[in-house]
């Protein structure tokens, strides 16, 4: 009798089958594109020679009192370590600041205020996150659930060496990232993935023998080509530096109330730079034709309201004033400016008191 068996069970799910990564990558480019980033690589997480540089960099203490630079600084060049599975990094670039004509006028007019160009406009973070998130959602439809992370200046990554190994730009010798066609105006964020894509070649540097950077930076901050002591630098003094001066720093600071763009409006590379304007980056509250006068008159709750979603707000009403001090300390000495000086004389705290004084003294000097 001949017996028949059953046929075997099938299964109820189907292996996938392995995605084709080189194609995949191709996709990631073009929905950056389509997401409004202006660039985008992808790179392995290999940072160790970076590692090195940033380990010298600290040992000599150049980071100011940015602490937190210190605690998590090998962290910063191990992706790997700070969030496992990563074994690429998708790094996008986002153009901001079109007219430096604009903006060498307002540093050449002492009674007016100068902002640096990435903060006139929106907060770039929150805008940025949610377009990477979008991205990281969309290779989501396109391979399933995958293991990554977005980044925007939001926890120790060493972005600028992973965008140069990404292919958008080399680090320049004022540190900033400098994209051949695109300049160095440009913010960076980052998604790390556990998605073995093929990655793009490193961008190689341009500087040559050029130092225009080095030579005007007002402070002396950039010690050395690639190197830069935070603790001189008007961005760090302005923005992150949360006591008093130095007085032998105040007088080059200028007119320089929120960071400071001289190294990048220098840089022959954004001369003819070609940048698309993002609208929510223009300039509100015409902080990029505002008088010192004009701000430093600004109450605590005008200076929370007006800057409701920029990336002034983290400063802080006080250091606003210490930093406007400073800056009319350096203005020409008009009687509008010494009325505005001797107008919060009395109300100050202790520490924009002092910068007041300074800058009174400074121009009873004179």
């Amino acid at each position: 009798m001949c017996i028949v068996k059953p046929p075997a069970a099938l299964p109820t799910t189907l292996p996938l089958a392995t995605p084709d990564y080189a194609a995949l990558a191709q996709r990631v480019r073009l929905l950056a594109r389509e997401f409004g980033f202006q660039r985008c690589g992808i790179t392995d997480i290999e940072l160790g020679q970076d590692e090195e540089h940033l380990r010298d960099w600290l040992a000599q203490g150049l980071y100011g009192s940015m602490d937190w630079m210190a605690r998590h600084g090998d962290l910063r060049a191990r992706p790997g370590e700070l969030h496992p599975g990563t074994v690429r990094v998708i790094s996008v670039g986002l153009d901001y600041g079109r007219d430096s004509d604009e903006a060498w006028a307002t540093l050449d007019d002492s009674e007016r205020a100068y902002v640096a160009r990435y903060a006139l406009g929106r907060d770039y973070h929150k805008l940025m996150r949610q377009r990477l998130q979008r991205l990281a959602d969309r290779i989501a439809e396109e391979v399933g659930p995958f293991g990554h992370r977005v980044f925007v200046d939001s926890a120790p990554v060493l972005e600028r060496a992973l965008a140069r190994n990404a292919g958008l730009g080399w680090i320049g010798k004022h540190t900033c990232l400098i994209d051949k066609d695109g300049g160095s105006f440009f913010f960076i964020g980052e998604i790390y993935v556990d998605l073995p894509f093929p990655i793009d070649a490193p961008a190689s540097a341009h500087c040559g023998t050029c130092r225009k950077c080095i030579d005007i930076c007002p402070t002396q901050a950039i010690v050395a080509p690639y190197r830069l002591d935070a603790r001189r630098c008007i961005a760090y003094l302005t923005i992150e530096h949360e006591g008093s001066i130095p007085e032998e720093l105040r007088p080059p600071i200028g007119n320089r109330i929120f960071g400071c763009d001289d190294c990048q409006l220098i840089c022959p590379w954004n001369k003819f730079a070609k940048r698309t304007d993002e609208a929510d980056f223009r300039a509100r509250n015409d902080l990029d034709k505002a008088t010192l006068v004009q701000l430093f008159a600004w109450s605590e709750e005008e200076f929370l309201q007006r800057t409701e979603g920029t990336a002034i707000r983290r400063s802080g009403h006080e250091r606003w004033l210490r930093n406007i001090a400073v800056a009319l300390g350096n203005a020409r000495g008009s009687a509008e400016v010494i009325a505005a000086l001797q107008s919060r004389r009395e109300s100050a705290s202790p520490m924009v008191r002092e910068h007041i004084e300074w800058a009174l003294r400074r121009h009873h000097a004179a």
